[in-house]
């Protein structure tokens, strides 16, 4: 296949400048993308109904340091949305043929709410492709969710769906919504983004993928199957969870959890961000991603130590200890 050409181009004030949407097919399917910078490879992930565009405020900023990649996940934004896998394993086979066909070997992988669960399957069933795992807001952990997204896995949720793109519908819901920013709630945070993440289902095709993706990861009593049981894998593996300390779509209690359970691991907090920490705040985002790729050393995959692992059910012992660290670069403001 043809090279795939560097997509930032910096404008007259210096800032990112429009990062092209591209096309590869792979498996007969188109699969969109964004990728823009040169260097180590951060790989992005979005979550359920959402597109590589959400990561628009953060991917100039990347792109000064980094080759980074923003797919549309089959089923969402510009890709295909066929009648397929529309599970974790898929989505991780998925991005694991696209980095192959643009001849990227390794990344840094980066998943926000289902794409963290995605990165999670990704690092488990591709642990020498991993150099590391960034989770913001990731499903996967413990079985909570929010009520909305449990309602949307029962009988008639494409009705629903569908009602909510009449026009008298979303007028309501635009009430709604200056009600709970009026009244300050936590819910009123992340209500922009949901109504966004609504809005792009326009037609019976992207609400039917965005159904059989939700069916696959949850029902309606929460998250269908967590990554928990797995977690001492993460040993070996440089991991960071980013949360919204007033996340209610996925609770920030999830962060705790994951963190205790994935050994060695970073965790940050935005207190006052929601569930998409990386559109509230993106200056503090991307200083904090920088921060964690730059004093982390790649991921080094051993099949003996992962051998040991499995059979030990535990994080196994190093025989050696690992090389020190280079000294952090002075980080400029994104």
């Amino acid at each position: 296949m043809t090279p795939v050409a560097s997509q930032y181009v910096p404008d007259s004030r210096g800032a990112g400048g429009p990062i092209r949407l591209r096309h590869r097919m792979v498996h007969g399917y188109r699969r969109a993308f964004r990728m823009a910078g040169r260097g180590d490879t951060v790989l992005l992930i979005h979550g359920i109904g959402d597109s590589s565009d959400t990561w628009r405020d953060v991917m100039p900023g990347l792109a000064k340091h980094y080759r980074v990649i923003a797919p549309d996940l089959l089923g969402h934004g510009r890709s295909d949305k066929p009648r397929g896998d529309y599970s974790l394993a898929g989505y991780a086979n998925g991005m694991r043929d696209l980095l192959s066909v643009l001849g990227v070997e390794r990344a840094t992988i980066v998943g926000h709410s289902l794409g963290g669960a995605v990165a999670m399957q990704f690092a488990y069933q591709f642990p020498d492709r991993c150099e590391r795992l960034v989770l913001v807001g990731t499903g996967g952990i413990g079985r909570q969710v929010t009520p909305l997204l449990r309602a949307a896995t029962l009988p008639g949720a494409h009705l629903l769906l569908q009602a909510l793109q009449l026009p008298t519908m979303r007028w309501q819901i635009e009430t709604a919504v200056r009600v709970m920013q009026w009244l300050r709630t936590d819910l009123a945070v992340d209500a922009p983004d949901i109504v966004r993440v609504v809005e792009a289902l326009p037609d019976a095709t992207s609400r039917n993928a965005f159904v059989r993706t939700l069916r696959a990861v949850v029902d309606w009593r929460g998250q269908v199957g967590t990554m928990l049981d797995r977690c001492y894998l993460a040993q070996g593996m440089p991991t960071m969870l980013l949360w919204g300390g007033r996340d209610q779509v996925v609770p920030a209690l999830h962060a705790g959890l994951g963190h205790v359970s994935m050994p060695g691991s970073r965790l940050e907090i935005f207190e006052d961000a929601g569930h998409f920490p990386f559109r509230s705040d993106p200056d503090r985002f991307l200083t904090v991603l920088r921060d964690f790729i730059e004093t982390t050393r790649p991921a080094h995959f051993s099949a003996e130590e992962w051998r040991a692992m499995l059979r030990n059910r535990r994080p196994a012992l190093r025989t050696q200890p690992p090389a020190p660290l280079p000294a952090p670069r002075t980080l400029r403001p994104a």
